[in-house]
């Protein structure tokens, strides 16, 4: 069970922001001793794989921070932050995925479901993501870029942290997801029910 809320939590965090829970994971790994990836997960701590992932953080944090680039970000994302969602959700759940010689045996084996469900939520999160982002610019002008942007940095970052140190806190992080996405929904619907000739 705690598995799988880290599993989740990192994936969670991966859609708000690809490399945090990547980065997280394999600085912890090898920098201390609070987490132990499995032989197949060892990778994400090799030195020039921490040092790439750091870069790509860095290029990300400061693009997701320039209104109508962090759309164009948001678009490019579409495929990484699913993609590190699954690799996180993976070596959250200890999954074993180290070479896929014989891809039959593969999905044989199961290996492949904790990808793909880190794969799911990662992209659900980073669509929500998408989606609120435009909204937020033009209501604010571009002026709440940044700052949603920070936010989003944080709770990665707040979820990485609790997925592997804290996983029972992870469902807090799932309740404030999912509040803050019925809450753009409603705002959305309202504003087209009030000028549903803008909305068209």
């Amino acid at each position: 069970m705690l598995e799988l809320l880290t599993g989740t939590g990192l994936a969670l965090a991966a859609g708000l922001n690809a490399w945090i829970p990547l980065v997280v994971i394999g600085a912890l790994d090898r920098f201390t001793g609070l987490i132990d990836l499995p032989p197949g997960w060892a990778w994400l701590s090799n030195e020039w794989v921490l040092a790439i992932l750091v870069v790509l953080l860095v290029v990300e944090f400061i693009a997701d921070k320039i209104p109508g680039f962090d759309s164009v970000n948001d678009i490019v994302q579409t495929i990484v932050r699913p993609t590190a969602g699954g690799l996180a959700f993976g070596s959250g759940v200890s999954a074993t995925t180290s070479a896929v010689t014989d891809p039959e045996a593969f999905v044989a084996s199961q290996d492949w479901v904790p990808v793909a469900i880190g794969v799911v939520l990662a992209l659900l999160v980073h669509l929500a993501k998408a989606v609120a982002r435009p909204v937020i610019n033009t209501a604010t002008a571009g002026v709440g870029a940044p700052v949603a942007s920070a936010a989003e940095d944080v709770g990665s970052f707040a979820l990485a942290f609790a997925a592997l140190l804290a996983p029972l806190l992870v469902v807090v992080g799932i309740v404030l997801i999912v509040t803050m996405v019925v809450v753009l929904v409603r705002r959305r619907r309202n504003r087209r029910s009030r000028h549903p000739q803008t909305a068209a």
